[in-house]
């Protein structure tokens, strides 16, 4: 009888310490999964920033023109000081409003660039301008790295998140304080890119 409760107290003693490891590695894989999508969520700031950086380079270059449209110029600084007042931390992912309205800010700011650089067209000197024309070169440049950081976040988010939802992952989050990630979505009307043409 003796023998048998030892080899009770074994198995339970193996199956705690299976449980425990198995735990471990649960909880170092979230944390590791939850730092990838914090450092997604860095690159996609990074090219928000680098848009609000050559949104001003746009607007120094267009206030030169002395004709410009003062009001698609002052729509375009307004969305700027909008986007770029609005900060959303690691630590907010999780909050479908605070991610909204962020986004809401940014799409204004890229819509009202669009609008800039679609009416710049119809200024030659602006056209012949080539710290212009640069700029316009790196906007688009810059625009593909802003989809692609949202495509490589909304990865990293959709990957933990479906890891939280499964089995021990979903015990372990709440012992590690990781939450669901909220995702970029696409904004209304935006099924197609605009067309920008650089004449």
């Amino acid at each position: 009888m003796r023998s048998t409760g030892a080899i009770v107290l074994l198995v339970l003693v193996l199956l705690v310490g299976f449980a425990g490891c198995a735990g471990c590695g649960t909880f170092n894989s979230l944390r590791t999964q939850d730092e990838q999508v914090t450092g997604a969520w860095s690159e996609v700031e990074n090219q928000y920033q680098r848009r609000a950086d050559l949104v001003q380079q746009v607007v120094s270059t267009v206030q030169g023109q002395a004709d410009f449209e003062s009001e698609t110029l002052q729509n375009v600084i307004e969305a700027r000081s909008r986007a770029t007042s609005i900060q959303i931390s690691a630590d907010d992912l999780d909050d479908p409003e605070a991610l909204a309205q962020y986004q809401a800010a940014q799409s204004a700011l890229g819509s009202s660039l669009g609008r800039l650089l679609a009416v710049s067209e119809s200024y030659p000197t602006l056209q012949a301008n080539e710290g212009f024309l640069r700029l316009q070169d790196q906007i688009e440049g810059n625009e593909n790295r802003i989809a692609t950081a949202r495509r490589d976040y909304n990865q990293a988010a959709t990957d933990l998140n479906a890891r939280i939802r499964t089995f021990p992952a979903n015990i372990v989050a709440g012992f590690a304080g990781v939450d669901r990630r909220e995702q970029f979505e696409a904004a209304a009307g935006t099924e197609q890119a605009p067309e920008i043409t650089f004449d």
